[in-house]
């Protein structure tokens, strides 16, 4: 018997949907939403009712009916930190989310709309590997500040699914593997994953590690202290600047990949010293993550957005090949990373976790 599963995965300006028969995608959609539509709401809570009337609305459209699924799973948004897998939403969670108790994000939609369709459909609700996945070493998390320790905030989703798909390739489990696994998109982390556990990752959301084509990376501590004192900038101010105004977007005003490689192309000086950067601080992060392993990985895995670009995983490669083999597997593909997880417990392959706020 298939299980059809239904996928949510909210963005900013965006509700993603996806239909699955077991992990097989019958359709997805992007249903975008207008900045005019969005600036209604004084909160991103206040957005529940209308983008679960956008979902229903296409449902209806194709015919499909919330009775027959089996499961709707949701993006998972800012909670406590929690180890890794598929969790049932609970009351506990969703007052979590819908009080912003660890952070207001989009993605804090995505238990809330699954589960109110899943009780339309009489169906579990489930999230799958939500950014705040922990599972770091102990002596990863200290700085040399006692007030300041750092915190996994990361693409677990496609992290966690990316590596799992490839050790499934390989007929090899992927709790018995060492793998770096490196999310390149609008944000990139990179993560150490051994035996099943990421014990090193970077804090993407904080702009932490490489620079990307939205986010500042690691900055020099002493200097970015001057200019926020300089600047007068408040926290909001530095936060902008760290993800969102930086990386690509700071040095050359887009953060599309594609339209810097063109300038790269026509001979651009400053985009192709920019962009080599930006890939040289990609390949001293993965050099870095096999820190924790003592150098014995045994993959290094390259996906998300931008790892369609051959020219990045070319240049990539050729100062990482040394560690260890590289893989490609270009694409962030969230809606079938929550599907796969809401089928691992559906087919008990995995036990659903309980979420304790």
């Amino acid at each position: 018997m298939a299980y059809q599963i239904l996928t949510i995965n909210p963005g900013s300006t965006s509700t993603k949907i996806g239909l699955y028969k077991d992990t097989s995608e019958v359709f997805a959609q992007n249903i975008s939403h207008s900045a005019t539509d969005i600036a209604q709401f004084a909160t991103i809570p206040e957005q529940i009712g209308f983008r679960l009337e956008s979902i229903n609305d296409f449902l209806a459209c194709q015919n499909v009916k919330p009775g027959d699924f089996a499961a709707v799973v949701g993006r998972g948004g800012l909670l406590k930190p929690m180890v890794s897998g598929t969790y049932q939403i609970n009351d506990s969670m969703l007052e979590d989310l819908k009080n912003n108790r660890y952070g207001a994000h989009a993605s804090n939609l995505g238990a809330i709309l699954a589960d109110l369709i899943a009780k339309q459909a009489g169906c579990p609700g489930y999230i799958v590997d939500p950014v705040v996945v922990d599972e770091l070493a102990p002596v990863a998390r200290v700085t040399g500040r006692p007030e300041i320790y750092r915190k996994s905030i990361f693409h677990a989703l496609n992290q966690k699914a990316a590596a799992k798909r490839f050790a499934k390739s390989i007929n090899r489990p992927y709790d018995s593997l060492n793998l770096i696994v490196a999310h390149l998109g609008g944000g990139i982390s990179v993560g150490c994953h051994t035996f099943g556990e990421v014990i090193e990752v970077n804090n993407a959301l904080d702009g932490e590690g490489p620079f990307s084509p939205e986010r500042a990376g690691t900055l020099p501590a002493g200097q970015l202290a001057e200019e926020i004192i300089t600047q007068k900038l408040d926290y909001t101010a530095v936060a902008k600047l760290l993800a969102g105004k930086g990386g690509l977007v700071a040095h050359l005003g887009t953060n599309d990949v594609r339209e810097v490689e063109r300038r790269v192309a026509d001979g651009d000086t400053q985009a192709t010293l920019i962009y080599e950067a930006m890939i040289y601080t990609i390949a001293k992060s993965i050099a870095t993550a096999a820190v924790p392993v003592c150098g014995k990985v045994d993959y290094i895995i390259l996906t998300g957005g931008i790892a369609y670009s051959e020219l990045l995983t070319d240049k990539i490669k050729e100062y990482i090949g040394f560690i260890a083999p590289v893989a490609v597997l270009p694409g962030e593909n969230e809606l079938q990373a929550l599907a796969e997880g809401a089928y691992r417990v559906l087919t008990g392959e995995e036990t659903a976790r309980e979420y304790l706020g």
